[in-house]
């Protein structure tokens, strides 16, 4: 079996983070799921493609042709031949990967899509079932968590950083809400595995938790 390391956790606690440089550190591929359903809710609403429309959805993700490549310290995200790196960061990307993703088609064509990129090489996964659903045998389960204002106050930096307007009010709403319905969706609902090991980032720096998960892997022979 080709080596995963799963790492689950709500929107802002540092997976993208963290997953990243744990691929850089072992040479790994790395895979942002979050990432793919909101590329599959950014193209859909492009298309016109109502998220009830479960044919319409269905020819979205059967279309798709999604890579991630390498590029300095960042990921960019190429779907379709274009890069959307930038364009599904914002807010309300974020908001259409949590209402797309509870459409039972999406969740089934891109877990397949996922288990399909994570059987090619060793990989790092990031998302909110890689431990529960897309790989339950994955030898290395986290899952991060921090407190809600802590993401928000992350959020906040990241898109003012991009040059875009940060509501911290709004944006705490935004992830609370995202939180109840991800961990309340019918499937596939976010939620720790039962052999992951839960690390709170609040107060924790990225240096550490990496150097945490990797000795981790190093004593398991996650290699």
């Amino acid at each position: 079996m080709i080596s995963v390391i799963a790492i689950d956790g709500p929107a802002g606690a540092g997976k993208s983070t963290v997953s990243r440089r744990l691929a850089q550190a072992l040479d790994w591929q790395y895979v942002d799921t979050g990432a793919m359903y909101r590329v599959v809710g950014f193209i859909a609403v492009g298309a016109g493609v109502d998220f009830s429309d479960v044919d319409g959805l269905r020819k979205v993700c059967d279309n798709l042709d999604l890579r991630f490549e390498e590029e300095g310290d960042g990921v960019r995200t190429i779907a379709n031949g274009r890069d959307v790196s930038h364009a599904i960061r914002s807010a309300e990307a974020g908001q259409l990967a949590s209402k797309v993703s509870v459409v039972p088609i999406v969740r089934e064509r891109l877990v397949a899509l996922q288990r399909a990129m994570g059987e090619k090489r060793p990989t790092v996964m990031e998302g909110r079932d890689i431990g529960t659903v897309v790989f339950p045998d994955a030898q290395l389960k986290i899952f991060l968590r921090a407190t809600v204002e802590e993401r928000a106050r992350r959020r906040c930096l990241d898109l003012e950083h991009r040059g875009e307007a940060a509501d911290r009010a709004e944006i705490e709403a935004q992830i609370a809400e995202r939180d109840a319905r991800d961990s309340g969706r019918t499937h596939s609902p976010l939620r720790p595995a039962e052999d992951a090991l839960i690390v709170d980032t609040t107060h924790e720096g990225i240096d550490e938790i990496v150097e945490k998960i990797l000795t981790l892997a190093a004593q398991r022979q996650v290699t």
